[in-house]
């Protein structure tokens, strides 16, 4: 369960929280996250436990937070660019993964609360590496359909969804580098109605896991930093905007690396600051 301790601020951290730095820092998360097509939430993460100083499990509530509206402005204009009756014809797909997300998405909260700060932040640096490699795989890599029986196709439907819904939980991320790939090979959908369905999905995992942590009080840290997520959340909105206009700019084979490599050297830094202090020597 959380703490007061887990929700606070480190002191030495406070005074670096100016409004100029906040937003700065949100709309450079979004122009990455815009310029491959995502959220950004997974290079939001260690800016707000590393940079800003919260405590793991805040910083999964505070990016979730922030998923949740980048989810909700995105949808919309999604929607304009790929005909919602197009989006429609694939409910079944979305009704599949939600079978699995919901359920993950509860259970990796609980898991996520429960845990030690520790040991949270050792598994928020391993799904860190997940995301890396998804992103690589999912941007330069050819995904070809897995030819699977309907028999088969709609239990590992559920068996994803569950897992990405634990994932997405956990890091506070909407989870569409996972969902993405996973529509496009289990169910044979273009990419693009993909991206748009992988929203649909992760708007309700998302609400299921707010759910789950705000059963143990997990929300004062959204009280406490009302301020600071309004002015992070507009930054990632402006950054997402300009990370779209700067779409295609920088090629796949440059870019998707070098953001893979950031996640990496990131959940390598967030693996060590979990590592409990040394005790003075006698």
């Amino acid at each position: 369960m959380a703490t007061e301790q887990d929700l606070t601020p480190t002191r030495s951290t406070r005074s670096v929280r100016s409004a100029p730095l906040v937003f700065g820092a949100g709309a450079v998360i979004g122009v990455l996250g815009g310029m491959i097509g995502l959220g950004g939430a997974e290079f939001r993460l260690p800016l707000l436990i590393g940079l800003f100083g919260f405590a793991a499990l805040s910083a999964v509530i505070l990016n979730k937070a922030m998923s949740l509206v980048v989810v909700l402005v995105a949808l919309p204009a999604r929607l304009a660019s790929v005909p919602a009756s197009e989006v429609a014809s694939h409910w079944p797909v979305a009704v599949n993964l939600l079978a699995g997300s919901l359920l993950g998405a509860w259970a990796g909260a609980t898991w996520a609360v429960r845990m030690r700060s520790s040991t949270l932040h050792k598994v928020l640096a391993g799904l860190m590496v997940l995301m890396a490699g998804a992103l690589l795989v999912s941007h330069l890599s050819t995904q070809d359909t897995l030819p699977l029986p309907l028999w088969a196709q709609v239990p590992c439907g559920v068996a994803a969804g569950f897992g990405i819904g634990v994932v997405a939980a956990i890091m506070g991320v909407a989870g569409g580098e996972l969902l993405i790939p996973t529509i496009v090979l289990l169910f044979a959908v273009d990419i693009k109605t993909a991206g748009s369905l992988s929203l649909l999905v992760s708007l309700p995992t998302m609400l299921v896991a707010f759910a789950r942590y705000s059963r143990d009080g997990s929300f004062a840290v959204l009280r406490a930093n009302r301020r600071f997520t309004v002015v992070m959340i507009a930054g990632s909105i402006a950054g997402a905007v300009l990370g779209g206009l700067l779409l295609g700019v920088f090629p796949d084979l440059v870019l998707i690396p070098v953001l893979a490599a950031v996640l990496l050297a990131s959940a390598v830094k967030l693996a060590r600051h979990g590592r409990p202090a040394a005790s003075p020597a006698p």
